[in-house]
Order: structure tokens, then C-alpha cells, then sequence
């Protein structure tokens, strides 16, 4: 299994998003386990070579931390700008931003659109995952800020909404 920087904080990141408090993945030659609220380390990544009867060739440094939320007290897809009426649709974590299920379909949501609580206005996709980003909030969208197929960042604007 190949686990590139990129990849692996992804992945740190998508863990910090939810209650694991341990996450092992293992595939041939490689093990990496990943422990919330340990006391001596965060995470530790090994790379032992078949045939070394367990004993390690090489030690990955610890991996760094996941960021931490923009707003704590916000709902984790909307946060609430102060000096005007639109609401952000936010990205819940770091990926990939697609406005459309596929490329040969509409895309979820375009400029002018109505959206309600609870429907799906694009996807953002980390490690091979599709996640679906919902609206928290009725209202018209007045912004879209990412090109499709583009990387976006945990806390990233994706879109805004005036709402209604």
C-alpha cells in the first residue's frame, strides 16, 4: 500500500472529524495506528519490511495533527458571517470539490438556486470517499467560490447563501 504526505494528512484529518478514538489500517508491509488522546503520542506510523521477523527497518515520524475547527461554537457545514445577512456552506474536510454527482449529470446546485435544510449542494471527496455536503439553512444561493474537481481545504467557504 502507498500512503503519500498528502494522503496520510487526509486521512489524520478525516479521523479528527469523528469519535474513533483508535484507527488501525494494515496492508502487507505496511501498519499505521492512530490514537486519539493517548498521553505519550498522537499517532505512529511503521514501515517494517516482510521477512524481518517484526523488527522495524525504518520509523515515519509522528504524524502532524489534524486542524482544528474555525468556529467551535458553529454547526460544523454553516458559519455565520457577522457583517451581513449570507450564510457560508463550509468544507467539513480536506478533499476534493464536485458539484455534481458525476460529470455527465446537473450539478447539485447552481447561482440562483433555492435550497432547504438537509439537501445535498455538492460532494467533497477525500481518500476515495464521496461525502455528501448538505444545507443547513433555506435560502438562495448567491456564490459559489470553488471550481469543480478542485482541492479545498477543512474550513473552506464553498458556497454562500442569502437566506430566506
Amino acid at each position: 500500500m502507498e500512503l503519500d504526505f498528502h494522503a496520510l494528512r487526509e486521512l489524520l484529518a478525516a479521523i479528527n472529524q469523528t469519535d474513533v478514538a483508535e484507527f488501525t489500517l494494515k496492508s502487507g508491509d505496511f501498519e499505521l495506528i492512530v490514537r486519539k488522546g493517548a498521553s505519550s503520542n498522537v499517532g505512529s506510523a511503521q514501515s517494517m519490511p516482510l521477512g524481518t521477523e517484526g523488527m522495524p527497518i525504518s520509523t515515519l515520524p509522528a504524524p502532524m495533527p489534524a486542524p482544528s475547527p474555525v468556529n467551535s461554537s458553529a454547526p460544523p457545514a454553516v458559519a455565520s458571517l457577522a457583517n451581513d445577512r449570507l450564510v457560508d456552506i463550509i468544507s467539513p474536510m480536506v478533499g476534493t470539490f464536485y458539484r455534481a454527482p458525476s460529470p455527465d449529470e446537473p450539478s447539485y446546485v447552481n447561482v440562483g438556486d433555492r435550497i432547504r435544510p438537509g439537501q445535498v449542494v455538492c460532494i467533497v471527496e477525500a481518500m476515495k470517499l464521496m461525502n455528501e455536503v448538505e444545507a443547513e439553512v433555506s435560502g438562495e444561493v448567491v456564490e459559489i467560490l470553488v471550481d469543480n474537481a478542485q482541492p479545498v481545504e477543512f474550513g473552506q467557504v464553498l458556497m454562500r447563501v442569502n437566506p430566506a
